[in-house]
């Protein structure tokens, strides 16, 4: 049986999930990732989740604030052998339903071109690609993306 967790950065299984994700990340981006580690800080999220499948952790993501009506989606994760289970759009899911209660509008994040499961997630739950935004203006790897919420997100 799933469970999700709502926490912050502090949590344990949260920074395991985040260190297998650098981990797959480096490998994925190889010298772009100094660029990107610089907006991965974790001192300042407050809004994490994290999902265990029977005790183990199976998947996270997280969201902090960007704007009046805009928080960014940041650190999604899911370990290889939780993978095609679902568990990422439910991450996602949960991730959306707080900011509506937290009383954001919109979800924004950004993800590599070089992580094409990823994209296709974002794509199969309503995120619409954007022009890249702040510090990812410019950057070719970046792929942004945009999602209006509203209040059928379950």
């Amino acid at each position: 049986m799933l469970i999700i967790l709502r926490t912050d950065s502090e949590n344990t299984q949260f920074l395991e999930l985040v260190n297998q994700l650098d981990t797959d990340l480096a490998v994925r981006d190889g010298s772009d990732r100094v660029f990107y580690n610089q907006f991965n800080r974790l001192d300042a999220i407050k809004h994490v989740i994290v999902a265990f499948d029977e005790d183990i952790p199976a998947g996270c993501g997280a969201i902090k604030h960007f704007s009046d009506n805009t928080m960014e989606i940041k650190r999604m994760f899911t370990p290889l052998q939780f993978r095609s289970r679902g568990i990422a759009s439910l991450i996602l899911s949960e991730l959306e339903k707080w900011s509506l209660e937290l009383g954001y509008s919109k979800c924004i994040l950004e993800t590599g071109k070089r992580q094409p499961e990823a994209i296709a997630l974002y794509k199969k739950n309503g995120y619409k690609i954007i022009p890249n935004y702040g510090q990812y203006i410019g950057i070719e790897n970046s792929v942004c993306f945009i999602k209006e919420l509203n209040i059928s997100v379950k």
